[in-house]
């Protein structure tokens, strides 16, 4: 939500802010209030609301993730980001292939429910010196339409911006770049 207007990502594109009354790539926006909005999708409605995991709605039926592709768009720092769930809830990513596995903060892990005080006791290398981390195991990493199982997670105590979409998610997946895409299309 930014003021009254919505901040919609619609099929993957990048985000569009959209105010009641206006449609964007077949989501028109009928209303906001707070921290939520409610949307048209061919002819139905339905009420987004900020922190829940991303909605999948429309063509798929809501049936879950089923998708073998993603296509995400380098933002004007060249970083990848991207909007996923974790354990079915909301998570903000960046991709990084220097990541051993999907890292986060003990802030974000706990948001996010993952019990990473029952995960295993370890160090790790990191930009900034080795650390202290909780190894973990992630339910579901999901993105877009594609879902991953079984993901290897790390938690840190440090502060981040940004949960790292690591290599423990990255290679299930062929990864291609074209100018300022990178496609990711799942192999296993």
């Amino acid at each position: 939500m930014l003021g009254s207007k919505a901040l919609l990502i619609v099929d993957g594109a990048p985000p569009k802010t959209v105010a009641p009354g206006e449609t964007h790539r077949g989501v028109k926006v009928l209303s906001t209030l707070g921290d939520q909005a409610v949307v048209e999708i061919e002819g139905r409605r339905h009420t987004l609301r900020v922190g829940e995991a991303p909605s999948s709605v429309g063509g798929s039926g809501g049936a879950g993730a089923r998708g073998s592709k993603v296509v995400l768009t380098a933002g004007s720092g060249g970083h990848f980001l991207t909007q996923g769930a974790i354990n079915g809830r909301a998570a903000q990513f960046m991709v990084d292939t220097g990541a051993t596995s999907v890292a986060m903060s003990v802030k974000d892990a706990e948001r996010l429910g993952v019990d990473y005080r029952k995960g295993q006791l370890g160090r790790s290398s990191t930009a900034n010196g080795v650390i202290n981390v909780y190894m973990v195991k992630l339910a579901s990493v999901r993105i877009g339409e594609v879902e991953i199982y079984d993901v290897d997670g790390t938690v840190v105590p440090a502060s981040m911006p940004y949960i790292l979409l690591g290599n423990s998610f990255l290679t299930r997946f062929q990864m291609t770049r074209h100018n300022d895409q990178l496609v990711l299309e799942r192999r296993y």
